[in-house]
């Protein structure tokens, strides 16, 4: 069984994160149908992002977008992330981030950045590559892209029976709502019920980050573990 899910959160217009919604899942899976051991996927899903932010220039697009993406493929859990979306397993009701934000406050991000000539200065209260991004991966972004990188990060975990479920986010829930808490509110929807209530659940994430005072674009999404074992 395979399944593929994904995130986008889009800065500078909605252009790059459209776009990153409708091809990256195509440019993934023509990479990964030919792989088979996980050294091989994970470059495959790598490949899959390059391509998709190479198409994306190519249209002489602004703008830009994080990217998390979930695969699910042979009882394996594929997790990749460009940017500051954040991926968390619920492993018996205990959380378990799958991902590490990409941003210049990251201090191996920073001399990344740095080794390659850019500078990343506190802004604000928020660090910022050149004073202007505050993330520091992603498709797209032209005017920043020798420092702002497509390549992903990506994570295989094995699906075991004590895997709940996923939640894939954008960084305005996670700004206002910890990983734990996170888990803590969604699990009651899953937990002893034949027909767990996903829609409800992401409401209550997105209310909660909202009440805590969250401007931000809010994307949330749960998987069920379970189905895919």
């Amino acid at each position: 069984m395979q399944a593929i899910f994904g995130i986008f959160d889009g800065h500078g217009g909605a252009k790059a994160a459209e776009f990153a919604a409708q091809k990256l899942e195509k440019n993934i899976l023509d990479q990964v149908i030919t792989r088979r051991d996980n050294t091989a996927v994970m470059d495959a899903v790598k490949q899959g992002y390059l391509k998709t932010d190479a198409e994306f220039f190519k249209e002489d697009n602004a703008g830009g977008t994080c990217c998390l993406t979930a695969l699910i493929q042979n009882g394996d859990l594929v997790v990749s992330n460009a940017g500051d979306c954040r991926a968390v397993l619920s492993r018996s009701g205990t959380a378990e981030p799958l991902t590490s934000d990409h941003r210049p406050s990251r201090e191996d991000e920073r001399s990344r950045i740095q080794n390659l000539g850019g500078y990343v200065d506190l802004c604000r209260g928020v660090w910022r590559i050149q004073g202007s991004l505050a993330v520091s991966r992603g498709i797209g972004d032209r005017h920043l892209k020798q420092w702002v990188i497509a390549e992903p990060e990506t994570k295989i975990v094995s699906i075991k029976p004590d895997c709940e479920f996923l939640i894939l986010a954008s960084d305005g829930l996670w700004d206002k709502v910890s990983n734990q808490e996170a888990v803590d509110i969604v699990r009651p929807s899953f937990i002893g019920t034949d027909k767990p209530n996903l829609l409800f659940a992401c409401k209550k994430l997105v209310d909660l980050s909202v009440s805590r005072g969250s401007f931000d674009d809010i994307s949330v999404m749960l998987v069920q573990l379970g189905y895919y074992i």
